[in-house]
């Protein structure tokens, strides 16, 4: 174990927002020599005080990463490049506020064996150094980098000293170190394009951005004033190219002039074969859907106006509820189905993907992969409620996901700093070796196992390390206080990582600085990036012949960010802002792929798929690929609605045909500069107004017509006429100048493809074929400074970039800004399901997520994210599904009073009209008959089943009786008296019961929220039972008051019968509400006999009624 300290951390290239400190000198950088105890506490020493302690056995000496200058030239820089990558995927990094950002070189990250070469912790020979116990350096393979002809093995801190104070000579064979056989043992330079530039002249990241094409970029000047990065872009020789054979060599295409562009006669002359194509909905299906919606509406409004004028006299009271909610169900109906005049289906064709982008051409003579990189997020806060092997199921799919392993990144974010899901972590990456080339099941069973025992694993451990620390202290008071009585020893239970040091995140049992609000920021890299070339496997790599196997697997980071107590962390939005950040400093893959932890990758060509979007013709302007949730685990007869497959197979398709889909929290495709609140490209050209709906564009914006392209890539306004103040991007997105500088290569690497003359705002072919660039200390370390707890005051992180904050469904205010921008997004619904997970299939479990749905509605509602204040960019028709989002909950208010209704009408003998007459039942008939046309027209092009159709039906009323009424309750004490609104997370345990798959379909758990539906049924039922002995034993019956009352009495048990069902649980193999309903219809047909049967001495049904 060792500690390497960053002090002033990438202090010159940081910026400050505050104009107090605009002037103070960028810290050079230092080193803290520093000793770890055996409590895991680190004490500083000065120069003087190492002096004395050299003999230590505890000491060691780790200086920062310098960057090399010309009179500092260690090694060759690929090898130093890449040694230097090896050290921090062996790290686990941590800091935040106030503390200093150290690197713990771990020798194990779990108590398995590490047996992948790019895996933190994995087994490789020691350094010979004496007293160094150290591994030594390593290539891709794992095999070790022998610096000497002699082969002598030494790591990788002990060769930078013998090259800078040993004079460059071998401890070994005391020869001269030779850096050209380092070159052939270690690396093949000739992979690169073209060589770097010596690493003095240029950083990380202004290598990165030497990839982009334009002198007129959207940051044209320097936040620093020490570089100009805009000379950079492409206009050096020396650097990366583009490696294309059709670009000209005076690096423009460009005729004399420019404002004209001229394209390569070898693009103009390419026929255009589109990635991706509109299936438009059958006119024999859309046309008539349309016109029963115009029917509908006609009706409805004649309905209504002769609800107002023939009220009912007798019961006024009960008329006037009952118009009052018709009128409200008939606006919240016509707010849900106006969007669905446009519905559309889409389609892909990955063969033209894979010509286009992975196919060798001129432009990329060696066919590899020209597609953009994407960094997939995986969230999760609480290993108890989420459990871990949940978790790496998710992983696991998506190291073995079909996308370029060298593009992919993975990050997970544990908002809970559990251990356990850290060396969940480590134990997916270790099983990743098999389970990625071949899937085997033998194998999966042990690693579940392992997973599963992990709880127990971290806790005897813990104990154990812990009882040793008390019986040390216990030894050196007895030393310190000779014959004095001992006093027990109290120290602190700590959680221990496998390499026997404490865990820096949440202890089992909370501690100052280790508990679930208060730990630093972690992050660690399980699997360092992979390399650029092909890693085939061989016959020595295990039991399974891997040979012609690509055993790459893509970059896996554990990010933890830094929790402390007086800090708002903006829960799920803060943690997914976090990663972003993140992301951005260590791989900067322009589209984003936010998964939850349970939903795992079904399809393996799912992101190929989202990217047939992002890459064709347009798709420069969407800011999102939205995939359908598909679930696992759900009962047969679904009885919630737990697939709810209305929203998604109707609503998102209808939604998909205006401006595209609202994000829904996972299983989309981010376009990261979409996430970082710029506008798309070309946004005034297409700005037509609110009105223009989907029927017509107007004109285009005659003030951008003539501006170039490079100036309109990256505009960041709420109104057309708002130019982007370049000043104000650190007050934006932070003092980092790593994560500004990456904002314009995520924005040119995510591009299309500019293949053909239509394609605007493109990107030359092969730009992306280029390696990708290795990590190093202080690019973990600036990664550490951006999750802290303090990174976000003062900036726009939360307020309009990234992920948005104020709502406990931040989903869906996020993608509302983004088409409030004039971004659109799509809805793509692949053949076989892209991503699965899970879903509550109990009662109370589905009754709280719908609540804290319902709830985030009701801040929409009441927040500045109303869609009545959307701009004029957003449609018509986008505007009234979003304003349906925040509006549907108050619907509850007017459902439940009209559940009631029929109970009032039977107890009073009165009805909501004077009679049952032609009229009313002529209105009530067409109004249920066109709504069963549409709903099965509406299953006829969007492909669902009638059943669904019904269960949503059956749980619309369900959840609108319970979770509906207590969000806007909630809601309204936010606005109110400005309470704050918490929610737990979802569990996604199962039930105990291992021999029934559904056993929590039958768990009754009770909560408040079943109070109304149960209160609505039993009115109900008693009404019924009422209304039946009323009308039966009365002198002159009124039946048409009996039916009307009795008819939605059974209309709303009807709809009420699965909680009915949820709520009387299950006894044996035979459910409760059998008895219970056997025993309600024993008592109608009891009934109906004494009607039809009096007893003896009785002449007439009607009369006088007694209880025996």
């Amino acid at each position: 174990m060792a500690s390497k300290s960053f002090i002033g951390n990438r202090s010159s290239l940081s910026i400050s927002s505050d104009a107090s400190e605009s002037h103070k000198l960028p810290m050079p950088p230092t080193v803290t020599f520093a000793r770890r105890t055996s409590l895991g506490q680190y004490v500083s020493y000065s120069r003087d005080d190492l002096e004395s302690e050299l003999g230590g056995s505890d000491f060691m000496n780790y200086t920062v990463h310098i960057p090399p200058t010309p009179d500092n030239q260690l090694m060759d820089p690929s090898i130093s490049q890449k040694v230097e990558e090896q050290y921090v995927s062996n790290s686990l990094f941590t800091g935040g506020f106030n503390s200093v950002t150290r690197a713990h070189l771990m020798d194990k990250v779990t108590e398995s064996e590490a047996n992948h070469p790019q895996m933190a912790g994995a087994k490789g020979s020691s350094c010979a150094i004496p007293g160094c116990d150290a591994n030594v350096m390593s290539d891709e393979r794992g095999l070790d980098i022998l610096p000497c002809e002699c082969d002598f093995k030494i790591c990788r801190d002990c060769y930078i000293d013998a090259v800078k104070t040993g004079g460059g000579i071998c401890p070994g064979c005391k020869e001269p170190y030779k850096n050209t056989d380092l070159d052939e043992t270690a690396v093949d330079n000739n992979s690169r394009p073209l060589p770097l530039p010596p690493p003095g002249t240029m950083s990380q990241m202004e290598r990165r951005l030497s990839l982009m094409k334009s002198t007129k970029s959207a940051l044209m000047r320097s936040q620093t004033g020490d570089f100009d990065h805009n000379r950079w872009l492409f206009e050096t020789r020396g650097t990366y190219g583009y490696g294309n054979a059709i670009w000209p060599k005076d690096g423009n295409l460009r005729n004399g002039d420019d404002d004209d562009i001229v394209e390569p006669t070898e693009l103009m002359s390419k026929p255009w074969r589109p990635l991706t194509r509109k299936l438009k909905i059958p006119a024999a299906i859309l046309s008539p859907y349309r016109l029963l919606i115009f029917i509908r509406v006609v009706v409805l409004a004649l309905f209504l106006e002769w609800r107002v004028t023939n009220p009912n006299k007798d019961a006024i009271w009960l008329w006037g509820m009952s118009v009052v909610c018709e009128i409200w169900f008939a606006f919240s109906w016509l707010l849900d189905q106006l969007p669905k005049l446009c519905p559309i289906n889409r389609a892909t064709d990955l063969n033209v993907l894979k010509e286009k982008f992975e196919t060798p051409s001129p432009s990329n003579p060696t066919g590899k992969s020209d597609l953009p990189g994407i960094d997939v997020f995986v969230s999760t806060a609480d290993p108890e409620k989420e459990p871990p092997l949940v978790t790496v199921n998710t992983i696991l799919s998506i190291l073995a996901a079909d996308y370029p392993v060298e593009k992919l990144a993975c990050y997970v974010s544990d908002d809970g700093g559990a251990l356990l899901t850290f060396e969940a972590m480590a134990e997916a990456a270790s099983f990743a070796n098999i389970w990625v080339p071949f899937c085997l099941k033998r194998e999966y069973d042990e690693f579940k196992v392992r997973i599963n025992g992990l709880p127990d694993s971290i806790r005897r451990r813990s104990d154990a390390f812990h009882a040793r620390e008390e019986i040390k202290a216990m030894k050196l008071q007895r030393q310190n206080r000779g014959d004095e009585p001992v006093e027990s020893v109290k120290i602190p239970k700590a959680t221990w990582m496998a390499d026997g040091t404490h865990w820096p995140g949440t202890w089992l049992n909370s501690a100052t600085e280790h508990s679930r609000g208060d730990h630093a920021g972690i992050i660690q890299v399980m699997l360092k990036p992979p390399s650029d070339e092909p890693l085939r496997g061989t016959a020595d790599d295990g039991l399974i012949d891997l040979i012609d196997v690509d055993i790459r697997l893509p970059l896996l980071v554990y990010v933890s960010r830094e929790k402390r107590p007086g800090y708002d962390h903006n829960k799920k939005a803060g943690a997914m802002n976090a990663l972003v950040r993140a992301s951005a400093i260590m791989s900067n893959g322009p589209f984003i792929l936010n998964l939850d932890c349970d939903h795992y990758i079904y399809n393996s060509q799912a992101m190929r798929e989202g990217m047939c979007f992002m890459m064709d013709r347009g798709g420069d302007r969407l800011c999102y690929v939205q995939f359908p949730q598909r679930f696992e685990g759900i009962d047969p007869s679904d009885r919630y609605a737990n697939h709810n497959t209305v929203f998604f197979d109707v609503n998102m398709r209808a939604l998909d045909g205006l401006m595209g889909p609202v994000y829904v929290g996972t299983g989309c495709l981010f376009r990261r500069i979409a996430l970082y609140g710029f506008d798309p490209p070309r946004s005034k050209e297409h700005h037509t107004g609110c009105c223009s709906c989907c029927f017509g564009h107007g004109k285009k914006h005659s003030s951008m017509a003539h501006t170039p392209e490079e100036n309109r890539a990256l505009r960041m306004g709420d109104f057309d006429d708002e130019e982007m103040n370049f000043s104000l991007i650190p007050k934006r997105f932070g003092n980092s100048t790593f994560l500004i500088d990456s904002i314009p290569v995520a924005e040119f690497q995510g591009r299309p493809l500019a293949d053909h003359p239509a394609v605007k705002n493109g990107r030359p072919p092969g730009a992306l074929t280029i390696p990708r660039e290795l990590l190093d200390a202080s690019t973990v370390a600036e990664a550490i400074s951006v999750i802290s707890c303090w990174y976000e005051d003062k900036t726009e992180w939360g307020n309009r970039v990234g992920w948005i904050y104020g709502s406990v469904t931040e989903d869906v205010v996020t993608g509302y800004r983004m088409h409030n921008r004039g971004w659109k997004s799509v809805y793509c619904v692949t053949k076989r399901d892209a991503f699965r997970g899970t879903a509550p299939i109990n009662l109370t479990d589905r009754l709280h997520q719908v609540l804290r749905w319902a709830t985030g509605s009701v801040e929409i509602f009441f927040s500045r994210n109303n869609a009545f204040l959307a701009s004029p960019r957003m449609k018509l028709l986008q505007r009234i599904a979003y304003l349906n989002v925040g509006i549907y909950p108050f619907t509850s208010i007017f459902l439940i009073v009209y559940c009631f209704l029929p109970a009032l009408s039977l107890f009073s003998g009165q009805f909501i009209v004077q009679t049952l007459n032609v009229t009313f039942l002529a209105y009530l008939l067409i109004i249920t008959v066109t709504l069963c046309m549409l709903a099965v027209l509406e299953i006829k092009w969007s492909g669902i089943e009638l059943e669904e159709w019904w269960r949503n039906e059956q749980f619309w009323l369900i959840g609108g009786t319970s979770a509906h009424l207590a969000a806007v309750l909630q809601g309204l004490l936010k606005v109110i008296a400005g309470i704050e609104i918490s929610f737990t997370l979802t569990s996604k345990s199962a039930g105990d019961d291992v021999d029934d798959e559904f056993a929590d379909l039958y768990i009754v758990k009770w909560t408040s929220l079943m109070i109304p539906p149960i209160t609505i049924m039993m009115v109900n039922l008693i009404a019924i039972a009422v209304g039946f002995s009323r009308t039966i034993y009365s002198v002159i019956p009124q039946w048409s008051r009996l039916l009307g009352g009795v008819f939605f009495s059974l209309w709303v048990l009807t709809h009420l019968y699965p909680f009915a069902k949820g709520l009387m649980g299950r006894r044996g193999r035979t459910p409760t509400i059998v008895f219970v309903w056997s025993g309600l219809i024993a008592i109608t047909i009891s009934l109906l006999w004494v009607a039809i049967n009096p007893p003896a001495g009785t002449n007439q049904i009607g009369g006088s009624f007694q209880f025996p």
